[in-house]
């Protein structure tokens, strides 16, 4: 689905990856991890070509329609006028276009998702006057209805309650069972051992890519810690101290 080959991305000539390579299998679920300042977001809006990278490429197998990107909270502006039902709809803005007509069949959809969420009742709510855990579970309907092949998810867990994180964990789960490939990025090692056949580590560099119990160990983890320390940040191109090897990487499996 997604393969990467020597990627390097800098944000002011400052290194936020470096020479990344690997590939993304059809319908496999992915945990990207490392240490705070990794690269794991620059590397999904990399993939969801939002970012230009510095060097190499990222070869997507599926047209850009057919990609849901769904970044951080932090990133969303609630703020912005729109009550619950038309963020939804958004999701039917890579088929429908700008000027693309809703049908009953798309407001079906929405319906669907928002049930699906636990969200029936909210239609008119304005997304300002949601909780996290609800504004999630929009943005997470809002995946539904777009139905895409390959889904990006950045920390889509961070600061939610436990019941908004099972039932999101929830439809990962499904989506791996419909084959879609989902990539995403997180901070629980405890969740990404349950729920992800598939880790991601990094730390600027690969120091790991595998099943997740090969790349969860304690000598790899470590590893990324040293690594991401040893980045000079003042450096004014990839200025790092030379590591060690970096753990064997394994393409990633359904």
């Amino acid at each position: 689905m997604v393969t990467l080959e020597g990627l390097s991305v800098s944000y002011r000539r400052h290194p936020a990856l470096h020479h990344i390579s690997g590939r993304f299998a059809r319908g496999s679920l992915t945990a990207v991890i490392g240490p705070n300042g990794s690269g794991k977001s620059t590397l999904l809006k990399s993939i969801a070509g939002l970012l230009p990278a510095t060097a190499g490429r990222v070869a997507v197998s599926v047209p850009r329609a057919r990609i849901a990107y769904l970044p951080q909270l932090a990133e969303i502006d609630r703020g912005f006028p729109i009550d619950v039902r038309d963020c939804v709809l958004l999701g039917c803005w890579p088929t429908q276009g700008a000027w693309g007509g809703v049908q009953g069949v798309q407001l079906a959809r929405v319906d669907a998702a928002l049930h699906a969420v636990g969200l029936e009742g909210f239609e008119r709510r304005p997304l300002g006057a949601l909780s996290s855990g609800q504004l999630q579970r929009v943005l997470f309907a809002r995946l539904l209805v777009q139905d895409a092949d390959l889904i990006l998810l950045d920390e889509p867990f961070s600061a939610m309650d436990g019941k908004t994180t099972s039932a999101l964990l929830a439809l990962v789960t499904q989506w791996h069972r419909q084959q879609r490939t989902v990539i995403a990025v997180l901070h629980d090692d405890a969740q990404v051992r349950r729920h992800f056949p598939q880790a991601l580590l990094l730390a600027r560099e690969l120091v790991a890519w595998g099943p997740s119990a090969q790349v969860l160990t304690e000598a790899n983890l470590a590893r990324s810690r040293s690594m991401a320390e040893a980045w000079d940040e003042t450096a004014g191109g990839f200025g790092i101290i030379p590591p060690q090897p970096v753990a064997h990487m394994q393409e990633a499996a359904a």
